[in-house]
């Protein structure tokens, strides 16, 4: 079972341990769903999982995945079919440039290509690869291989089982799409804009230098204790007029979900939409205070 999942690149924390088989929970009928979900819950949290009435931020995430499950969700996830969406609701100018779409790994045309991009596949989670420099990369054909091996095991299987039926990937057709890579002198910088019932309330600004920071904002820009990210070192900066643009964008992309999390990079002073996530962590989020996922879970409001 190990090595099944190793072989299709996935690291062990991402792993859903026995007995809980990708082939038996890829080839479950879906009125069993709900208690497969509270078997996987358990093991993950060390709790029962409340699916009558939800309370915590990582409970009313799973009710969503069983009950609010729209094709809508489906289009929107993937990566490639999003963009067409994003291009109508906000304009073209906050897609990053798309190199190339194809359907294995073997058509890619390197020859095509700048010095730096990055490969991933649309259907699933931190499937990619990014490529800094084109010509030290295809010299390492131990590595060329690796790289292909990687992506034609993950164009062959579904991400919604991996870490408990995350539906919205659910039906995606697979592909590969080879986007730019932004990567320049000032470090990266990510915004993540949770939004409860269609209005922007969180906001967590990520800056990838050495080491990571982080800040999350509450709804007035006011600094939160709430943390997602326990590994990064706090940073307590004013906000930002490049994430205030990026939470009035998620305003407008968010207005018709229960719960999406926008996320944004900002590039050269220029932002630019990278996903939607309607399923933040899978809903398996160990807070390190409780009182905040029971603050997140009255944010949410299921009825409406």
């Amino acid at each position: 079972m190990l090595d099944f999942f190793f072989k299709h690149g996935i690291s062990k924390e991402d792993i859903p341990s026995p007995p809980y088989d990708y082939d038996f929970l890829l080839n479950l009928t879906p009125e069993k769903y709900p208690l497969y979900l509270e078997k996987i819950f358990y093991y993950q949290m060390g709790k029962k999982l409340n699916l009558s009435h939800p309370k915590t931020f990582n409970e009313k995430i799973q009710w969503l995945k069983l009950y609010d499950n729209i094709p809508l969700k489906r289009n929107l996830t993937d990566k490639i079919l999003v963009r067409d969406w994003i291009r109508k609701q906000i304009g073209e100018e906050y897609l990053k440039p798309i190199l190339l779409v194809c359907k294995t790994f073997d058509e890619i045309d390197f020859s095509s290509l700048p010095n730096k991009f990055i490969i991933k596949t649309n259907h699933g989670s931190k499937w990619n690869y990014k490529i800094k420099n084109k010509e030290q990369f295809l010299s390492e054909k131990r590595l060329v291989q690796m790289v292909r091996d990687n992506f034609n095991s993950w164009l062959n299987v579904s991400f919604f089982p991996w870490v408990g039926f995350e539906m919205q990937y659910k039906g995606i057709e697979p592909k590969i799409l080879i986007e730019e890579l932004l990567i320049d002198d000032e470090p990266l910088i990510e915004y993540e804009i949770y939004c409860f019932n269609g209005q922007p309330q969180l906001y967590q600004k990520v800056i990838y230098s050495h080491p990571v920071e982080c800040c999350v904002y509450e709804k007035d820009f006011s600094i939160s204790d709430i943390c997602f990210n326990t590994g990064y070192r706090k940073n307590t900066e004013v906000a930002d007029s490049i994430l205030k643009e990026a939470v009035e964008l998620s305003r407008t992309l968010a207005k018709d979900f229960k719960l999406v999390r926008v996320d944004w990079l900002r590039h050269d002073n220029k932002l630019y939409f990278n996903e939607m996530t309607f399923t933040p962590f899978s809903g398996f989020f160990k807070f390190s205070d409780e009182s905040h996922n029971l603050r997140l879970g009255k944010m949410l409001d299921l009825k409406k």
